[in-house]
């Protein structure tokens, strides 16, 4: 059987296909605009590479706080529409306001409304083309899965909501079953026995392996395998693809082996990067604190109004290697608010304040864990501190749960950016999924990924 390999990008291919367009189409917009309108604000000249290069930078980075890069909204034209005309308004918006770099304003202002609308119209043209064929049926890459019976229907699920592109047509099942087994009819299932004739009628490009057991695996599927190997077929593991598409580890599918999938980050060892992160926190926590200072008379009058009770209050966390401290916060909930014992917050929690709401949403009520910050008991990125009494809990219930303490806990994070606030175990198992994938692939990079997450988190108003 020889392999027609299907065009299909990656999801790191169309990320970069995404920013690179973006930026050749705004670059192609202003040129349109000088070439035909008299345009003369910014000109591509050789001159102008400043601030030619400066306005690609807040096109990328507006653009990757208004979400143009997250592939689930890209591949919708509605939501990508409406983060288009956000991050056009803010990048034109703050190209104002840096004159220094940016070129001198026009005495005729309208040319800045001309820029505001080469670059909308410019993003909207090609992420039109992109909505379109990119991510059109004939690029979607189909996978095959092989695994057993049990662990397919979890798989599925997660992995159907990851990527739009990424196609699940069916399974095979890689253990001998009986005429009684337990059939899973969410997908369509394949022979064994057809296995590399499904591969060419399917058109499949990519083969799952979903197995916890490898030495259950049917010696006509094992051997199948081995073959499409060596043929140059594309076969991967199913915690690989968990984690590439999902961005979190796969616990619930974690056996007596699991160390083999938790490789911590060397970052979490590396002397440059727990410096560099050290200085980040106290300089960061310094700004925040004064920021806070500043917007304290506002939120001492909301508090009275809203709050009615003390405008601080303190509460027992657990931190780096299970060490319990006292973290610092603004009052969100009536006072007592546990008088009746502890209970998990929840959406729409009838103990939080309705000044205490805006706090929350806008994270504000954050601002005073600076201090926890600055003595070191939080950093500005990790797992956010639990509770002593649910750790206890979840401990019990959830494996790997106290791992997250290996680190320093934050006031944002990966999980926090990813999901929303968790008010059950479930909840908690996929943060504690975002949690492990942080400190497994933790790295300067990701740490300014969950920053920039996080301020799209506050301007779309997503608090907890």
């Amino acid at each position: 059987m020889t392999h027609k390999k299907s065009i299909h990008f990656e999801i790191s291919e169309r990320k970069i296909l995404l920013r690179v367009l973006d930026l050749l189409m705004v670059f192609l917009g202003v040129y349109i605009l000088s070439l035909f309108f008299h345009f003369e604000y910014i000109e591509m000249r050789i001159e102008n590479s400043v601030a030619i290069l400066l306005l690609g930078i807040y096109v990328m980075l507006f653009g990757t706080i208004f979400e143009l890069y997250d592939l689930q909204k890209a591949s919708r034209f509605d939501s990508t529409f409406k983060n288009v005309i956000l991050t056009a308004s803010t990048v034109v918006l703050f190209y104002l306001l840096t004159p220094i770099l940016s070129p001198v304003l026009p005495n005729e202002r309208m040319q800045i409304l001309y820029l505001y609308i080469a670059i909308i119209l410019s993003i909207l043209l090609w992420r039109l083309i992109y909505v379109n064929l990119i991510e059109s049926p004939r690029f979607y890459k189909r996978v095959l899965l092989v695994g057993e019976i049990s662990n397919i229907e979890g798989l599925v699920k997660a992995l159907n909501t990851s990527d739009p592109n990424y196609k699940i047509v069916g399974f095979i099942n890689s253990e001998a079953s009986s005429v009684e087994a337990i059939k899973y009819k969410g997908l369509p299932e394949f022979e064994a026995n057809d296995f590399l004739e499904t591969i060419k009628k399917e058109k499949i490009s990519e083969i799952l392996v979903a197995s916890f057991n490898s030495e259950a695996i049917m010696s006509e599927v094992y051997h199948d395998l081995i073959t499409l190997l060596e043929r140059g077929f594309k076969i991967r593991d199913y915690t690989q693809v968990y984690e590439e598409l999902l961005h979190k580890v796969p616990i619930q599918f974690v056996g007596k082996d699991f160390y083999k999938y938790f490789p911590f980050s060397r970052s979490n060892e590396n002397k440059l990067y727990i410096f560099i992160q050290r200085a980040f926190d106290i300089i960061f926590a310094i700004i925040g604190l004064l920021f806070g200072i500043l917007l304290l008379p506002f939120i001492l009058i909301g508090n009275s109004i809203g709050n009615k009770g003390p405008l601080f209050y303190t509460q027992e966390r657990v931190g780096k290697n299970g060490v319990p401290f006292n973290i610092l916060k603004l009052r969100s909930m009536v006072v007592n608010a546990e008088a009746e014992g502890v209970k998990w917050a929840k959406k729409n929690d009838s103990r939080i304040t309705a000044f205490g709401m805006f706090l929350r949403r806008s994270r504000l009520d954050e601002i005073p864990q600076f201090y926890n910050v600055l003595k070191g008991e939080m950093s500005v990125i990790g797992p956010r501190p639990e509770r002593p009494f649910f750790v206890n809990e979840l401990a019990r219930i959830i494996p790997f749960y106290e791992t997250r303490h290996m680190i320093n806990p934050g006031l944002t994070g990966w999980a926090q950016v990813k999901t929303r606030y968790g008010s059950s175990v479930d909840d908690s198992l996929t943060k504690l999924q975002y949690d492990l994938f942080y400190i497994k692939h933790r790295s300067v990079f990701l740490d300014f990924n969950i920053f920039i997450k996080t301020l799209s988190t506050i301007l779309y108003y997503r608090g907890q």
